[in-house]
């Protein structure tokens, strides 16, 4: 997969303007209700994945931080290839952190989805190149208005390949200045990784009429729609 520098520098502003456009100091993450996600559904995403894992297809995992995991999770369940999306908290300073915990940037969790994703279908560096656009890796500890230690950009390999993709990609888009800042995504090994609560998975698709969802994840979805069209479920 090649793009040119001038698309990706293209498509790159466009999606981090729009989504910098669509979100207002006054839109929080943390203040919205939700609906809560049954157990039996998540008892369902577990077995099904599996029965994939059974079969001749062979899973793999990619672990991303870009900002609020409500966003994350919605862009990334939409790619052809990629068989489930979990919000979570990974890496950190102690283990099963709540939310709350979650919330205060102080736990040195970040806020990720991982991804089991079919290779044969896409690429981690596929993966790689939604991550990218997706999101500002300029800015340190926030995405719009959401801010905190939490919020931070980051790649959280589970191979030394993914590792060594990310760093290369990184490197690229520095070096060409498709941003105009220096990108500031950490790029480290996936350690512990904890499921988010139930009502925090397919937040997006639950509760797509909430304010924070129409005012940042309805313009960002509109944008990546179509700048990948053609990877798209």
């Amino acid at each position: 997969m090649r793009v040119t520098s001038l698309i990706l520098a293209v498509s790159l502003i466009s999606l981090v303007v729009g989504c910098l456009q669509g979100t207002t100091e006054n839109v929080g993450h943390s203040n919205q209700n939700s609906k809560v996600f049954a157990n039996d559904d998540d008892a369902k995403k577990t077995e099904k994945k599996k029965n994939l894992n059974k079969g001749a297809v062979k899973l793999e995992t990619a672990t991303f931080g870009a900002g609020c995991f409500w966003c994350v999770e919605a862009v990334f369940k939409e790619l052809k290839g990629v068989e489930s999306v979990e919000s979570g908290y990974c890496n950190g300073d102690f283990e099963n952190p709540t939310y709350k915990d979650v919330c205060t940037g102080l736990t040195g969790h970040a806020e990720v989805i991982r991804i089991e994703f079919d290779p044969n279908v896409i690429s981690f560096e596929e993966l790689l190149e939604v991550f990218w656009q997706t999101h500002d890796p300029t800015t340190l500890n926030q995405q719009g208005a959401d801010r905190g230690t939490q919020y931070r950009s980051g790649v959280y390999f589970h191979t030394d390949e993914q590792k060594t993709l990310a760093e290369k990609w990184k490197k690229k888009l520095n070096d060409e200045k498709v941003f105009s800042d220096p990108i500031v995504t950490e790029i480290v090994k996936a350690e512990k990784f904890y499921t988010a609560e139930g009502y925090h998975q397919d937040y997006f698709e639950l509760n797509g009429s909430q304010p924070y969802c129409q005012a940042v994840i309805v313009p960002k979805m509109e944008k990546f729609r179509k700048v990948f069209k053609e990877k798209l479920k």
